[in-house]
């Protein structure tokens, strides 16, 4: 049987007294396509920074590549590409030269580095643009060349920390077109993103939430776990005045301001001629409810939600 790429138990990091990671245990296969999905100080971050050595864990154990984390993070940096959102490029250096700089530090052998450069020029879309200081390439172009600069070396592992953020959708779209060429090719690749709609391209999630991994699956499957419940859209006139009526509502499970209505779980659809009563009873006039499919965004709020009530 082959062995995990990744492999995490019960890993923990605490700055001080504050838990930025708290106990997460996964496993994610060779050639997955992994994400981390979770808003800003959810615990992604760093936990990709444990993972690729660069912060020593509190608690736990991780082996990346079959290596331990802690104890040969030198070995698990050999194995690994990381690239942050802040593409960890020179702005200062044209296209060329970032690339011959990154092949020194991955230690590409020098007979490879003229293929390997070709390699990314290509596969970057960058090939006429290689003396062009990298600071004057739109946000798409610096994303490529950032992607393939951390796989000169040729590593089996990529670490993606939101990568795609700060860049317009249609150059997010054409990044993850490089990802599952990646993947195809054999690459695993573990990529954290708070942009729900990424999360639709991945294999399999880890939702995290409060440094703790609160849901863990296949999108699909994610979602399947809310359809045990009806999702209605709601638009009202008056938007707020019917999210505080349905505050606890009989047949109500959660309501959420979502564009410029609401999506409300009932606990089944005849729920909804109670909702239709209640906004009645208040003078709120409904312009549209009806029953739809989840979003990974539906599934996300509702995980957070759960996770507030049992707080509470």
């Amino acid at each position: 049987m082959t062995r995990p790429a990744v492999e995490i138990d019960n890993l923990v990091k605490r700055f001080g007294g504050f838990v930025a990671v708290d106990q997460v245990s996964l496993e994610v296969a060779t050639g997955e396509i992994f994400g981390f999905l979770g808003p800003n100080g959810a615990g992604k971050s760093t936990t990709i920074r444990m993972l690729c050595g660069l912060l020593a864990p509190s608690s736990g154990r991780a082996a990346v590549a079959g290596f331990d984390i802690a104890r040969e993070p030198e070995s698990v940096r050999r194995h690994i590409g990381y690239m942050s959102q802040k593409f960890s490029l020179y702005d200062d250096l044209t296209v060329e030269e970032n690339i011959h700089f990154f092949s020194g530090v991955y230690g590409v052998p020098r007979e490879l580095r003229a293929e390997r450069k070709r390699y990314v020029l290509e596969m970057a879309g960058l090939a006429g643009r290689r003396t062009t200081l990298t600071r004057l390439l739109p946000g798409g172009w610096k994303q490529r060349l950032a992607l393939g600069c951390a796989i000169l070396h040729q590593p089996p592992i990529l670490f993606l920390d939101e990568p795609t953020s700060g860049v317009d959708p249609v150059a997010r779209r054409a990044f993850w077109e490089l990802i599952y060429e990646l993947s195809v090719s054999g690459h695993t690749i573990f990529v954290s993103t708070h942009y729900m709609d990424e999360a639709e391209y991945c294999h399999r999630l880890a939702l995290m939430y409060r440094g703790r991994v609160i849901a863990l699956g296949a999108p699909q499957a994610l979602k399947e776990q809310l359809r045990s419940h009806a999702l209605f859209v709601l638009e009202s006139s008056d938007v707020f005045g019917s999210l505080q009526a349905l505050a606890g509502a009989p047949g109500v499970r959660d309501a959420a301001v979502f564009g410029g209505g609401l999506h409300v779980t009932l606990e089944n659809s005849s729920a909804a001629a109670r909702v239709r009563e209640e906004l009645a009873r208040r003078g709120i006039s409904i312009e549209r409810l009806e029953r739809i499919q989840p979003s990974m965004e539906d599934v996300f709020v509702a995980m957070i939600e759960e996770q507030e009530r049992r707080a509470a």
